[in-house]
């Protein structure tokens, strides 16, 4: 076997060994807390679609009435081949997610061997361990969502980009596998326009970005054309629902709303790769690089995006998470760099450069374990009140007893009810109204709802003084600081 095989076969191996003990460290963690699960009712929407297309063939959150709700269809496709397979859900997305956070790891030591071959040695597996301990990805690879496996085809085709074109059909199939991460998420686009922007402006190479341009087209169109045959618009329900129910906060600050959306990136080792990977971003600068800041460039972008369009942070800020592996990978980089501009005697700058190494060490090490305990109480909220009350409903309410809710995750997968949904993921119409009561009482009772079912405090006037049929005493709802998902009699 040769030297450069075997290597390969370390790093797939140990990464893979690396990825399942951060995973089996979270899974013992939510296990022992409440019960193993997902940490976001958004996981069940998409294994609703997918069960829907595994067993009726159906692009539809209840069959026979197809939609647009999931935004990431590449996802959906994948999670239907476990549901074929008759495999516990949880179990298919976290080998999913297991699988990606190795192949994140191995991209990672891969790249580094070729990009930095002066920076050899421990380097390249640091890389790859930075990827399997960043808590944020370990959590991801659990969550049951596509927002893993968009960061590390996201990172590998950025890196891809920065390091140019070595072949004619390189640039084609490039924009082809960016429309294909453009199925997984559509905001994928945005690279595309980063390095199109790079290839005509600094490289001036309009061949490779026609090319560029072509291939995305050739993938991305049909995801278009697939929105618009089930919703009549070119983008998913996602897509308009989410902006209209968190319009209000675009009236903050410029500067609140980008604290908002990105500081959730600098908790973990963040806060000290970030001064590192602008330094190493501003040496490839110097050097004329150019190509190489595609990367960091499209990651500001796309956290910018956010900023202006959906200032949120929920859920350890997953929306703008798929930027992190190019944060840890610039500013390891940077580190990289640091450690070997002060190598030599005992000076001032060699022991900061260790001590940053070992200070990132320690900080992604006890952030794992607290990552670990935040995910575990992910999973008690969404199982404790959403899981047991749509498991609830379906025992205790009629059949075909019409149910409006707001999170559609559980009650969709666990229940056959005909659903109106509030946040307009399968239900449009609300977009234009999503956080008008008044329009929403009138329209819950056009649609002939019977039960209500949300957390009290996001529609304080629609549910008062409604009769409350069900919550979960054990609930976890109140222990992390907010309310029992209620069921309540609307009419």
């Amino acid at each position: 076997m040769s030297a450069r095989r075997r290597a390969w076969l370390v790093a797939v191996g140990g990464f893979a060994l690396w990825a399942a003990v951060g995973m089996a460290l979270f899974v013992w963690l939510a296990a022992r807390t409440y019960r193993w699960g997902f940490p976001l009712d958004d996981a069940w929407i998409h294994q609703t679609y997918a069960r829907n297309l595994a067993l009726w063939g159906e692009w539809a959150y209840r069959p026979g009435a197809p939609s647009a709700g999931a935004t990431a269809p590449l996802w959906v496709l994948l999670q239907a081949m476990g549901q074929v397979l008759g495999v516990s859900p949880l179990v298919w997305s976290a080998g999913l997610g297991w699988a990606t956070l190795t192949g994140l790891s191995v991209a990672a030591w891969a790249w580094w061997r070729r990009v930095f071959p002066q920076w050899d040695g421990v380097w390249p597996w640091a890389a790859g361990a930075v990827m399997g301990a960043a808590w944020h990805l370990v959590w991801a690879a659990l969550s049951g969502m596509e927002t893993l496996l968009f960061a590390a085809g996201m990172f590998v085709l950025a890196l891809w980009a920065g390091e140019g074109w070595r072949d004619k059909r390189q640039a084609w199939l490039w924009g082809a596998a960016v429309g294909v991460m453009a199925w997984v998420r559509p905001e994928a686009i945005l690279l595309l326009g980063v390095a199109l922007a790079v290839e005509v402006a600094v490289a001036r190479t309009w061949r490779e970005a026609v090319k560029m341009v072509a291939g995305f087209a050739v993938v991305f169109l049909p995801y278009l054309a697939l929105n618009y045959a089930l919703a009549g618009h070119p983008w998913p329900n996602t897509f308009y629902a989410k902006q209209a129910e968190y319009a209000a906060l675009r009236r903050l600050p410029w500067v609140r709303r980008a604290w908002r959306v990105g500081a959730p990136l600098l908790v973990g080792g963040g806060a000290l790769l970030l001064p590192t990977g602008v330094w190493h971003a501003m040496a490839q600068a110097r050097e004329g690089r150019w190509r190489r800041w595609i990367a960091p460039v499209w990651a500001v972008g796309h956290v910018g995006a956010y900023v202006v369009r959906l200032p949120v942070a929920y859920q350890h800020g997953r929306y703008v998470l798929p930027v992190l592996p190019v944060l840890l990978w610039f500013g390891l980089a940077g580190g990289a760099g640091l450690w070997s501009a002060w190598e030599g005697r005992l000076t001032g700058r060699w022991v900061v450069s260790r001590l940053w190494a070992a200070a990132l060490a320690v900080t992604m090490g006890g952030f794992l374990v607290l990552g670990g305990r935040a995910y575990a109480q992910d999973v008690a909220l969404i199982e404790s009140e959403m899981v047991d009350t749509a498991q609830w409903m379906a025992v205790h309410l009629p059949p075909h007893t019409v149910v409006a809710a707001h999170d559609i995750g559980a009650v969709g997968y666990f229940t056959p009810f005909p659903l109106v949904d509030m946040a307009g993921l399968v239900s449009p119409q609300v977009i234009p109204f999503i956080r008008d009561e008044a329009a929403l009482r009138v329209f819950l009772d056009r649609q002939g709802a019977a039960v209500l079912v949300v957390f009290p405090h996001w529609y304080r006037h629609l549910a008062t003084g409604l009769p409350v049929l069900y919550f979960n005493p054990q609930g976890w709802g109140p222990r992390l600081g907010g309310e029992h998902m209620m069921v309540y009699r609307w009419r």
